[in-house]
């Protein structure tokens, strides 16, 4: 298994993350080609990627460049806000509802799409919350601009490439100081950058200056499965992704690593996990769904229940969670305030399993992803459509999913 982790040790926004996982591909092409999917117009923007050194760190900067831009000729955008933030632009405004239909109509791969969809609706909710109003009524500033969109959805592109690896992060570093808008001058984390990072862990560190953005904070919100220090295994590729703004202590970089897990033979994968578990007598068994749900969107590798007998005789459930020992913290603490329970034990294992990977396939019926199980590098010993994206094409084309299951297994 493969592991982004982002070290956000001088903040992260959208330009710094796509730079630094340009240096986790074989090629910028597949960046390039990519955002020609999207079909935005082609005469409205040019994209910057280049070496560079900043603070005697060379890492990869990344920037778009808006082609009618005649006040920014070096566009100097450290990055992309949605609350409009002063950077002499014209920019061409959108709702949300003019995005989503973009992203529909493109050719993107489907989990790019699907990602891309939530990432915005996320980003929309946010900013329906600083500005008082609803989502549907939010009018994209900058970040329904063409840079922006290019950021949040670019990303998205290089994480497919990548098959979807996990990603890890440290805590965010946000700055501190404040920042000119168009709303006037705010406390660093910005409103919508502080709603995107509820939950999340953030510390402040440096000279003053905006460090993550909402782009940024989006991309952690939506992709980290956990927070802490960076997980073991081997470093594979790495590199360091630059925005347009540094100070004397600290470099304006993303740091991004890929690990790889060790196996412990050929054939193999042996890696630590942890489970989580708690007894539980007087929860509603109806509320057990949403706290499931909770735990795999924040990065549960499984949650199952097993029917007990407790004191007094009474029938009872043990609440069960396999994790990553990194996430232990985070997930306990949805167990507690998700259900009745008033403690939750955890204990560390040791798991082997097979070597695995998650591989697009193009069927009749559309792009589905495939798990292909090995028992070595080279011997497949099943092949498992994902379910959601069966789940998908059964609605796309108003078929049972047993039949779209038959029609993909004599396929691939």
């Amino acid at each position: 298994m493969k592991t982004i982790y982002l070290d956000c040790f001088a903040g992260i926004a959208g330009d710094m993350f796509i730079g630094a996982l340009l240096n986790l591909v074989p090629d910028k092409k597949i960046l390039v080609d990519g955002l020609k999917k999207l079909k935005l117009p082609e005469d409205e923007y040019e994209l910057i990627i280049e070496r560079a050194v900043k603070n005697s760190i060379a890492g990869i900067n990344f920037d778009v460049k808006l082609k009618h831009d005649h006040d920014h000729e070096n566009h100097t955008h450290e990055h992309d806000h949605t609350h409009n933030h002063e950077h002499g632009h014209d920019h061409t405004h959108r709702h949300l509802s003019d995005i989503e239909a973009m992203i529909t109509a493109s050719e993107l791969p489907l989990r790019v799409k699907q990602e891309s969809l939530k990432a915005f609706n996320l980003l929309a909710s946010a900013e329906a919350q600083v500005h008082g109003t609803t989502p549907d009524k939010i009018h994209f500033h900058e970040v329904g601009a063409v840079d922006s969109i290019i950021d949040i959805v670019g990303s998205l592109i290089l994480v497919d490439y990548l098959n979807w690896p996990r990603v890890i992060s440290s805590p965010v570093n946000v700055g501190s100081g404040t920042v000119k808008c168009a709303h006037g001058v705010l406390p660093v984390p910005a409103p919508a950058t502080e709603f995107l990072l509820h939950g999340l862990p953030v510390y402040s560190a440096g000279d003053p200056m905006e460090r993550t953005t909402p782009t940024g904070a989006l991309l952690v919100k939506i992709l980290a499965s956990g927070f802490g220090k960076i997980p073991s295994g081997k470093i594979v590729a790495s590199g360091f992704g630059f925005g347009n703004r540094s100070t004397p202590d600290m470099p304006n970089a993303l740091r991004a690593l890929l690990i790889e897990n060790e196996a412990s033979s050929e054939n193999f994968v042996q890696e630590k996990l942890a489970l989580l578990e708690c007894n539980i007598d007087d929860m509603n068994p109806q509320d057990y769904e949403l706290a499931i749900e909770k735990l795999f969107n924040s990065g549960a590798l499984d949650v199952w229940l097993e029917n007990i007998h407790m004191k007094k005789y009474r029938p009872g459930i043990k609440f069960c969670c396999l994790a990553h020992p990194e996430d232990t913290k985070k997930l306990g603490a949805l167990i507690l305030e998700n259900t009745t329970s008033q403690g939750v034990r955890i204990f560390e294992y040791d798991r082997l399993r097979l070597n695995w990977k998650l591989e697009k396939f193009s069927s009749s019926l559309g792009e589905i992803r495939i798990k292909s199980a090995y028992y070595d590098q080279e011997n497949i010993l099943r092949r498992t459509p994902e379910y959601e994206d069966l789940k998908a094409l059964s609605k796309q084309h108003s078929k049972t999913i047993q039949e779209v299951r038959a029609i993909i297994a004599k396929e691939i």
